[in-house]
């Protein structure tokens, strides 16, 4: 490896129902990492949580031939021949085992540079009960919602029902607490719905937001960028080809449509913008965010979703687009993050770590 390239390494896949999602925002990652200025390494997690490592990861998860693919593991040969060592580990890896902090506390004890939030903030972003607790601590408007336990929908899914139905009326969804890219989601008009869809969450959480469908909303997102001083992006507006941005609509027939800029007043859009780095603020975010909110679009009532630390990269994906449109191709933006990375690693450099007496 020529001295003067960084070594990146992009990990993608996992253990989560986000696996493919990954996939496909690895896709567009690596076809911009720069040849120039990185030697890459390609780090696939399947679905049994191997890591895995080879000259085309990427192209044998996708077709599903693993054969000749090795073992990944931290600590380099010591004679430097086979690999040397990673300078940047560049997860991709959205939902569980990924994006929860897991994967950032690995990252924080093995002592390497890694993109994006760290345990807290990502721990906090995934959770999205949580999420909304430290949301209204800090006078930043949220959906009326609900956070149930698999124990308690297990146990008495009636009681359950019956205090969905008192946060409000119908539409109300359901959703697993820890997952992203609406893995789970379900819009609920009824009792059945409802009871359908605490099941459908239930199975890959086990804890289940409820939450109040707001009616006539607008789907704005803001893209945020950065370690102690983050900016936000311009906002932009997701037009559903369903009753909501579904999985399927996002990723698999891309029929919905994105608008950029948003077409908001100009107070309203810059509200958004203000809320969206005073969450990432609020949970110690780094790096980078997604961050979704509903208008309301007879009154533009803001009201703040969801925060998403490791984001959709892919060629549809809002992130990487709605700093396209603010002035940062794709390519500056990951090398971006790449240099944010390194900088979050030299603060966390000057932390002591072991106690030095003044006497």
């Amino acid at each position: 490896m020529t001295k003067n390239k960084l070594h990146v390494a992009v990990i993608f896949g996992g253990r989560s129902g986000e696996h493919e999602v990954s996939l496909m925002s690895a896709r567009s990652v690596l076809s911009v990492l720069d040849p120039a200025k990185y030697e890459v390494t390609q780090i696939g997690i399947t679905h049994d949580g191997a890591w895995l490592t080879g000259e085309d990861v990427l192209g044998a998860f996708e077709s599903g031939r693993l054969e000749g693919l090795k073992s990944f593991v931290m600590t380099p040969d010591p004679s430097g021949v086979t690999r040397q060592p990673v300078d940047v580990f560049f997860p991709v890896l959205h939902g569980t085992f990924g994006e929860d902090g897991t994967m950032q506390g690995f990252f924080e004890l093995a002592d390497v540079a890694y993109v994006g939030a760290g345990v807290a903030g990502s721990s906090v972003g995934m959770d999205k009960g949580i999420f909304k607790d430290v949301m209204i601590a800090n006078q930043i408007p949220v959906v009326d919602t609900m956070v149930v336990s698999r124990a308690e929908i297990e146990k008495d899914i009636v009681a359950v029902i019956e205090k969905a139905e008192k946060i409000s009326g119908y539409p109300l969804f359901t959703k697993p607490a820890n997952l992203g890219s609406s893995v789970g989601v379900t819009k609920c008009n009824s009792r059945s719905d409802l009871q359908e869809g605490l099941m459908e969450a239930a199975s890959f959480d086990r804890r289940v937001l409820v939450q109040k469908g707001i009616m006539n909303a607008r789907e704005i997102e803001v893209s945020v960028l950065g370690n102690n001083d983050p900016q936000a992006s311009i906002p932009g507006e997701i037009l559903p080809s369903r009753e909501f941005y579904s999985y399927e609509s996002k990723y698999i027939d891309g029929t919905s449509g994105l608008v950029i800029p948003a077409p908001l007043p100009q107070e309203t859009a810059e509200q958004i913008r203000d809320y969206a780095v005073r969450a990432y603020k609020a949970i110690d975010c780094a790096g980078m965010a997604r961050v979704d909110f509903f208008v309301e679009k007879e009154t533009n009532r803001i009201y703040l979703n969801e925060l998403n630390t490791i984001p959709g990269f892919t060629k549809i994906s809002m992130y990487p687009k709605l700093w396209e449109a603010s002035g940062l191709p794709y390519s500056k933006l990951v090398d971006r993050l790449i240099e944010l990375a390194l900088e979050r690693k030299a603060d966390r450099d000057r932390t002591l770590h072991t106690f030095r007496s003044r006497t």
